[in-house]
């Protein structure tokens, strides 16, 4: 029965965008992370990235990031300055508790600069939080 399914809740898994100094090419630019901050490891996790609007969308990215460890971090992709006018939406896939969870974080268009840039816990860089 429907009520006998269990949807688990995708807690304390966090994407944010980072803007970072590139030493190579001498430009600051938007790198994607996710965050872990659960009190264990998520496992197989994957990563889809798009950006899309009403006439337009990128190309979709798929990332195997794998095992994160509790309370750390690890870098998805770089993200184009060019796309941040587009709604970005990151949906992320991971095991853990022996179940699959899953959550979907956008950027919305227009909202990334670095006006709204604040400091994010466990990585200590200024950026900004999915919704």
């Amino acid at each position: 029965m429907k009520k006998d399914i269990e949807i688990p809740v995708a807690k304390d898994v966090h994407v944010v965008l980072i803007r970072e100094w590139n030493d190579e090419f001498l430009s600051k630019e938007w790198n994607a992370y996710i965050i872990n901050n659960r009190v264990d490891p998520i496992e197989m996790t994957i990563v889809v990235s798009k950006g899309f609007d009403q006439e337009r969308k990128t190309s979709t990215m798929r990332h195997g990031i794998g095992t994160i460890l509790s309370k750390t971090f690890r870098k998805i992709e770089l993200v184009q300055e060019e796309v941040l006018a587009l709604d970005n939406e990151f949906f992320v896939t991971f095991f853990a508790e022996d179940k699959l969870f899953e959550k979907r974080f956008l950027f919305p268009k227009n909202t990334v600069s670095e006006k709204s840039l604040t400091t994010i816990p466990l990585i200590e860089k200024d950026g900004i939080f999915a919704k």
